[in-house]
């Protein structure tokens, strides 16, 4: 049987479906993915959320990236991957995106359930009291010449509502995460290296508690020996094609 074929059995015959999505996803919307020849961590160092909240210059640094990640999200728009799983929600064969990405891509799309695990650069935070802004307002600061913005209340480091290496990861999101993996009879991991924990761990829970595991990436990860189905197409095509099997 054709891949497509089996992917598009399985996606109609499940009833709690997730999909669980990496940067991979994003790269057709012109957003670089991160572990790729090319990847965001490979080409640069990241800034360790220690450094970040004790060292002004690694905050400078920071914000240089993050200013450029801003806008380079700012000017994406959603692919056919991400047009085709709010699709898939809008027609009740999946429930829930649990992603990895912080482009927000996703609710651009239209999906209505979303699990950010590694937040959004959307909105900013001060890391002291809490205080809230949108990016754009701090990106407009940074711009005029705030190299490290501080918080006007506390003077608290003010940071993209991201999750740094070495930030804890948000209580809420990987509960839920957890909750939907473990009820889930499909999972769908599209894009993602599978690498990075604890979010890698959502697929191994969601095939322990008896999912059909299927795993949509350009290269090979990990968890690609106990998939159900492994495919390594382009995303879009292979989610536009899906659409049309359905």
């Amino acid at each position: 049987m054709h891949p497509l074929d089996t992917l598009c059995e399985l996606v109609q015959g499940a009833r709690r479906g997730i999909a669980f999505t990496g940067a991979g996803i994003s790269t057709e919307s012109g957003i670089p993915d991160f572990r790729g020849p090319q990847g965001v961590w490979t080409t640069e160092t990241p800034v360790m959320y220690q450094d970040f909240m004790s060292d002004r210059a690694a905050r400078v640094r920071a914000w240089e990236r993050g200013v450029r990640m801003y806008h380079r999200c700012k000017s994406a728009r959603p692919n056919e991957g991400h047009l085709a799983l709010a699709e898939l929600e809008r027609r009740g064969h999946i429930r829930a995106v649990i992603t990895q990405n912080i482009d927000g891509l996703h609710l651009d799309a239209g999906s209505t359930h979303v699990v950010e695990l590694h937040g959004t650069n959307r909105y900013s935070a001060c890391q002291h009291c809490g205080k809230e802004w949108t990016t754009a307002e701090i990106v407009a600061r940074v711009e005029r010449g705030e190299a490290a913005p501080e918080c006007e209340d506390c003077s608290g480091p003010i940071k993209t509502r991201t999750i740094s290496f070495g930030q804890s990861m948000p209580e809420a999101e990987m509960r839920r995460a957890a909750e939907l993996s473990i009820a889930a009879d499909l999972f769908i991991a599209v894009g993602s290296s599978l690498v990075v924990e604890p979010a890698a761990s959502f697929p191994r829970i969601a095939r322990h508690s008896g999912a059909k595991l299927v795993i949509l990436n350009n290269q090979e990860t990990p968890l690609d020996d106990i998939a159900d189905l492994v495919i390594r197409e382009s995303i879009g095509a292979t989610m536009r094609a899906l659409l049309a099997r359905l």
